[in-house]
C-alpha cells in the first residue's frame, strides 16, 4: 500500500494532467490541503517534493507551488540533422527541436565559450588521440528565454577546425548552418552518428546552472560524429534537464536477415 503523501501526489498529478490545475496556476497552500483533510502538514509538504522531482510543479519561496508552463520540448532524433536544414538553411539543431515543437528562439539563446584544452580520456578515445593531446572544447549553454535546458560541449581535433567560426567564442551558433555547415566548408561532411543516453542525478554546479528543482534528474547524451570515411570529426558530450525534454526518434526497422542474403 502507498503511503499517503504517494497517494495525495498521484492525485493531484491526475488533476495537473487532466487541466484542472493549469500550467502557471499555483496549487494550495499547505495548510489549506491540511485543513481540507488530505493529510498533515509532512505528508503535504511530501507530496508537493515528489510533483517538483517529477517535473510537474516548481516551488520557490514567496511564490509558493505552481504548475510547470510548458510542455517538454521534443528533441528530434534523426530529423534535427537533416543536411537540408543546416547544409541548405539555417536550421541548427537546437532551432530544429523548437520548430519542431511550435515554440520560438533566438540564435543567442545559445551562448559558449571556446578553450584549446588537454582531451578528457572518452574524448582522446573516440577521436583516437594519444594521452595528452590537445582538443578544442566548445562548451555551449541553451536557454529557452530566462530558463536553462541543457549544456552541450563538443571537442574537436585542432586540426579540423583551427581558424575556423568553430574557434570563435561569439555567442550563438557558429554562423550560418552552425557548426556542421563550418565543418562541411572545411571539406568534412558529416555522414553518420552514434548517440548515447543515461540518465543519473546532476552534480552541484549542474543543478545550479540548469536551475533545477531539488530531486530533478539530467539526461547526459554522448555523440560521436562520423564523415563518409569514419573520421571522427566531433564528440560532444550534453547535459539535457531530465524534464525539460521529449526524446523522439523516426527511423527505418532493419531487417539483418535480408541484408546477409543480399550479400552472398
Amino acid at each position: 500500500m502507498a503511503p499517503k503523501w504517494r497517494e495525495l501526489a498521484d492525485r493531484l498529478a491526475e488533476r495537473i494532467r487532466n487541466g484542472e490545475y493549469a500550467p502557471g496556476q499555483q496549487l494550495p497552500h499547505i495548510r489549506e490541503l491540511v485543513e481540507a483533510g488530505e493529510g498533515s502538514k509532512s505528508t503535504v509538504h511530501a507530496a508537493y517534493k515528489a510533483l517538483e522531482a517529477e517535473g510537474l510543479v516548481i516551488s520557490s519561496r514567496g511564490h509558493g507551488t505552481v504548475v510547470r508552463q510548458q510542455t517538454p520540448l521534443k528533441r528530434l532524433g534523426i530529423a534535427r540533422y537533416d543536411k537540408a536544414k543546416w547544409r541548405d538553411g539555417d536550421e541548427v539543431a537546437f532551432i530544429a527541436d523548437r520548430v519542431a515543437s511550435g515554440r520560438a528562439y533566438r540564435r543567442n539563446e545559445q551562448t559558449q565559450q571556446v578553450s584549446r584544452v588537454k582531451a578528457p580520456a572518452p574524448v582522446a578515445e573516440a577521436h583516437g588521440l594519444p594521452d595528452g593531446a590537445e582538443v578544442y572544447a566548445r562548451a555551449r549553454l541553451v536557454k529557452e528565454g530566462a530558463q536553462p535546458t541543457h549544456t552541450l560541449t563538443s571537442y574537436y581535433r585542432p586540426e579540423h577546425v583551427e581558424g575556423t567560426r568553430l574557434v570563435d567564442p561569439t555567442p550563438g551558433p557558429a554562423g550560418r548552418g552552425g557548426g556542421f555547415r563550418v565543418l562541411y566548408d572545411a571539406g568534412f561532411e558529416i555522414d553518420h552518428m552514434k548517440e548515447e543516453l543515461f540518465a543519473r542525478t546532476p552534480t552541484a554546479d549542474e543543478a545550479q546552472l540548469l536551475q533545477l528543482s531539488p530531486g530533478e534528474w539530467v539526461v547526459e547524451l554522448h555523440r560521436t560524429t562520423y564523415t563518409a570515411d569514419g573520421t571522427v570529426v566531433e564528440y560532444a558530450i550534453g547535459v539535457h534537464a531530465a524534464t525539460r525534454f521529449s526524446w523522439s526518434y523516426d527511423f527505418e526497422v532493419p531487417d539483418s536477415a535480408n541484408e546477409e542474403g543480399e550479400s552472398q
